[in-house]
């Protein structure tokens, strides 16, 4: 057993966030056979009531609250000194003192960062050895905002992708291994950080099964006997915004000339008033919802129309297990170890998403078949137990030390 330090940018519980999902099933797999000191942010009130849980579980808990408009602004001192604006967002000063208390009175055998942005705390601490979960490279998603967005925010997001990835590659060369949640994250770190490439390697996402699975329980929470096309995901991430607005100015229009009873779901908690907008006769907008899978289990179709995506999208992951047909952007699509067209269907632009999403519609058959086939993937493929065990070896390390 060794006494791990394990920092999280957002409260790992409950495991309702595609990013929570994966800390939590981490820490999990960490109090599975260690002493855990986690130190965390709590950045929605809703999450307030279980913090006690997880200073049940926990040898020590600190949770310093964030709250998103002061650390916006405190962000932006990052263009005075030249950090990535993601370090000055994540800085609490009394998480610091106890990151610094907790590795001098307590006999700390390893660090597990989660996130980029949570090495700062440990930086100086060369004493323990340092995993680093990058789950994603952090810094080409801002690259990418970059060049979705006009002037001045594509400068900041340009400025960000640029220093942040100089701070990734720092980090990574001082930790003992990193992980990102695919391979394909991982060439791509290699190829701008060839100086880590062999410090770093693909721990994948997972979904539990027994959770999201096809019961009789999930009563349908759709009104009317129409069909229903659904997207889950938080709704305050700009590039869930991006998805949803795009499927509903480009797809839902032609989608309703051909289905006048097609209404499409939004499911997911903190919508912006951007995505409030959107709702109408034949656009739900839900907000948080106490349970996603009676959505997932009652659609017709879900859809993943993301243009901006890094990594395994645990939402696509949840719909198949959920034995539904997802339609997935190619980028978003990508990164999913399943078979194009039995198993998950992928769509380009606004038309192939609006004809493959027709044929579904039109064919419950082949769509309950590629659903079926969908969740024996995911059953086959994606274990949240097996995956995590890739730390195992490099905390035994630190224990024989």
């Amino acid at each position: 057993m060794a006494n791990v330090l394990y920092l999280v940018h957002r409260l790992p519980y409950p495991p309702n966030k595609g990013d929570k999902v994966r800390s939590f099933n981490l820490l999990r797999h960490l109090l599975r056979k260690h002493r855990v000191f986690l130190g965390t942010f709590l950045d929605d009130r809703k999450d307030r009531k279980y913090v006690r849980l997880l200073r049940a579980k926990c040898a020590e808990l600190h949770v310093a609250k964030l709250n998103p408009r002061w650390a916006r602004l405190r962000s932006v001192k990052g263009l005075l000194t030249g950090q990535p604006l993601t370090l000055p967002y994540y800085h609490d000063a009394g998480l610091q003192q106890w990151v610094d208390d907790i590795c001098r009175r307590e006999q700390i055998d390893a660090i597990v960062v989660f996130s980029s942005a949570m090495v700062q705390y440990v930086e100086n601490k060369r004493r323990q050895p340092l995993l680093i979960d990058f789950v994603d490279v952090d810094s080409a998603k801002w690259t990418q905002y970059a060049t979705q967005h006009r002037w001045p925010m594509s400068w900041i997001y340009g400025r960000e992708g640029r220093l942040l990835l100089d701070y990734e590659r720092r980090m990574a060369a001082r930790a003992a291994r990193s992980f990102l949640v695919t391979e394909a994250e991982v060439e791509l770190f290699r190829q701008l950080a060839p100086e880590c490439s062999v410090r770093v390697e693909a721990m994948c996402n997972g979904v539990d099964t027994h959770f999201f699975a096809p019961a009789a329980k999930h009563r349908s929470p759709f009104a009317g006997d129409g069909e229903t096309v659904v997207f889950t995901g938080a709704m305050d991430y700009w590039p869930n915004i991006d998805a949803v607005t795009w499927f509903v100015k480009d797809m839902l229009p032609t989608l309703r000339r051909q289905r006048p009873r097609l209404r499409f779901y939004i499911v997911g908690r903190n919508p912006t008033p951007e995505v409030t907008a959107l709702a109408g006769k034949n656009v739900v907008v839900t907000g948080t919802v106490h349970d996603i899978r009676p959505y997932l289990q009652h659609a017709d179709v879900v859809v993943a129309p993301l243009r901006v995506a890094r990594g395994i999208q645990n939402k696509i992951l949840e719909a198949m297990a959920m034995a539904r047909p997802v339609v997935a952007a190619a980028d978003c699509a990508a990164p999913v170890d399943a078979t194009p067209g039995k198993e998950l269907i992928v769509a380009g632009d606004a038309n192939e998403f609006v004809t493959v999403i027709s044929d579904l519609l039109d064919d419950p058959e082949t769509a309950a078949a590629i659903g079926k086939a969908a969740r024996q993937r995911v059953i086959d493929r994606y274990s949240w137990k097996a995956h995590m065990r890739q730390v195992d070896p490099y905390l035994v390390t630190a224990i024989s030390q």
